[in-house]
């Protein structure tokens, strides 16, 4: 190793893991010196003193485990702001526990608040009808907007209702609903993004700067869970002007590629626009591809499915005219543009697969979300095509379970329940595949997420029987998923440890190629760096370990 510049900080481990292709293996080396936030050299402890001058700050970790920087290849960080807001239903078991803690979330607001909640899941309800009643009953007379916990739909209480002028009968571009009973008066339940949008403008929002605070905290949470960047799937309203904010006065703690979305039913031209936002950047985050939506949810019976679920639901797109779809589709791959699509039905997954493999010229990479029920000739069509995919393990080991009496197998049935999020079969047919958490749907935890992809149940309950053991993947193939992968599935390079690259580095202590997965999932992030300065992990203790070792 040669260097005419002094690093600014060498991070010191046990093992440097710089997931280099085709062997993803520990290398020999034990640390990184970093530059201008770049790697500039890599090696052992003895090789990397030429990079230590009076200025230079060591970091010596022992036992740590030095990665590229994981990302998150599915998250929502701004509309998460008011997708979390209020009463965390999120890991309630059954009604008894909803009421409890809305019970608790009420006793804390003034007569005039709202009844907010978020993460709430339709296998709560015990297999009754999800309807507001619950709400009604909990704080009568009060608007309350409970958001379920895929975010594609919520419960609006019947005060709520009447403040927003809902009548059931609403008509939309897509293919959102309201839920009515036999007689045609809302229930409460809102189905889909239009749908929710009846009463989400009554709802108080957060100060500009409240928000510029919690998208910060959000992402420094992301930073601290060992992510160095995420694949933002949206651009929500006011998110360029909220990370300008930021950045006036401090850098994000994580890096941004948002893909602002082309909602179905909207008409070829919006293209234009989207075009043009492309490119949009600052600092640490950048606009970049599209995101489409080909259908909705299981859970809620909004998927596409070539035959209806248990409740005779999910037999739709989410485009009145799914040829739509293929007209944005092709019209933004003629114009060179990415795109990520949500795609959950085994119907839905087809038409995708089958409209990407369809592209007359393929000037851009397509990568499919979600991918939930998938049938085996969509499997062939990824694999012959080129079609790339991103996937949510905890979606599976969080939501569902191996006995089939979760809402998502009940309603799809054993068969299609058991062509459930096949991660390992996507692998092994060569497709290229990223790894995410869909935060808020689903924490934003870079080594849970890991164990679980390996583990296929919930890392911390060893009771748990596996879901489709089958579909597991390796540790390696794991973690190319949160390296290497969410930048070969959008056409860009990134993900390796190697001199001249970004320096986003993850340190954790152990490591995840050899560690057992639930020891795995028990890793504790260490550092988090982006462009080579500390972020996240236990800064506090690192920095002191660096002020004790300064050469």
């Amino acid at each position: 190793m040669t260097t005419t510049h002094f690093a600014e900080t060498v991070v010191l481990g046990s093992r440097v893991i710089t997931m280099a292709e085709p062997d993803v293996a520990p290398d020999a080396a034990t640390g990184i010196a970093v530059a201008g936030g770049r790697v500039v050299a890599i090696g052992d402890a003895d090789s990397l003193e030429a990079c230590i001058g009076p200025g230079t700050t060591v970091i010596d970790l022992p036992d740590a485990t030095i990665l590229p920087g994981f990302v998150d290849s599915h998250i929502h960080p701004v509309f998460g702001l008011a997708l979390t807001r209020g009463a965390d239903l999120s890991g309630c078991r059954d009604l008894a526990e909803i009421q409890r803690r809305l019970r608790a979330e009420v006793a804390d607001l003034d007569d005039d608040d709202w009844l907010l909640g978020w993460g709430l899941d339709p296998n709560a309800f015990e297999g009754t009808e999800v309807t507001n009643r619950i709400l009604d009953e909990i704080a009568p007379g009060r608007p309350a907007f409970i958001r379920l916990f895929d975010a594609h739909a919520a419960l609006a209480s019947s005060r709520a209702l009447e403040i927003a002028g809902c009548r059931g009968d609403e008509q939309f571009t897509d293919g959102s609903r309201v839920v009515t009973d036999d007689r045609g008066r809302p229930t409460g339940y809102l189905l889909e993004l239009q749908a929710m949008a009846i009463v989400e403008p009554f709802v108080p929002e957060f100060s500009f700067e409240e928000r510029v605070d919690g998208l910060y905290d959000v992402l420094l949470h992301m930073a601290r869970a060992g992510f160095t960047g995420g694949q933002v799937q949206d651009l929500a309203p006011g998110t360029i002007e909220l990370l300008r904010a930021i950045e006036q006065t401090r850098d994000l703690p994580i890096r941004l590629r948002m893909s602002p979305w082309f909602e179905p039913g909207t008409a070829v031209g919006e293209v234009d626009r989207l075009a043009e936002l492309q490119g949009t950047a600052g600092r640490r985050w950048i606009v970049g591809g599209v995101k489409l939506m080909i259908d909705g949810t299981v859970d809620n019976g909004t998927a596409w499915l070539h035959e209806p679920d248990c409740l005779g639901e999910s037999t739709k797109s989410l485009w009145l005219d799914p040829e739509q779809y293929r007209a944005a589709l092709t019209e933004l791959d003629r114009r060179g543009i990415p795109t990520t699509t949500h795609a959950i039905g085994d119907a839905g997954i087809d038409f995708v697969v089958r409209a990407i493999a369809g592209l007359p010229h393929r000037n851009a990479t397509h990568r499919v979300e979600h991918i939930e029920t998938m049938t085996d000739a969509a499997l062939e069509l990824f694999a012959s095509s080129g079609i790339t995919a991103s996937m949510q393990p905890t979606h599976c080991t969080l939501f569902t379970k191996a006995d089939g009496s979760d809402n998502w197998s009940t309603r799809l049935g054993e068969e299609r329940a058991g062509r459930g999020f096949r991660m390992g079969d996507l692998v092994r047919a060569g497709v290229p595949l990223a790894l995410g958490s869909d935060w808020p749907v689903a924490p934003s935890d870079a080594v849970g997420i890991l164990a679980d992809a390996r583990l296929r149940r919930p890392h911390d309950d060893p009771d748990a029987t596996p879901v489709t053991p089958d579909q597991a993947l390796s540790a390696s193939d794991a973690l190319r998923g949160f390296t290497t992968r969410p930048f070969t599935t959008i056409g860009q390079q990134g993900g390796v440890l190697e001199v001249g690259s970004v320096a986003d580095v993850t340190v954790l202590d152990r490591d995840p190629l050899t560690a057992d997965a639930e020891e795995l999932g028990r890793a504790t992030v260490l550092l988090t760096l982006v462009d080579g300065r500390i972020v996240a992990g236990d800064a506090s203790e690192a920095r002191a370990m660096a002020e004790s070792t300064r050469r």
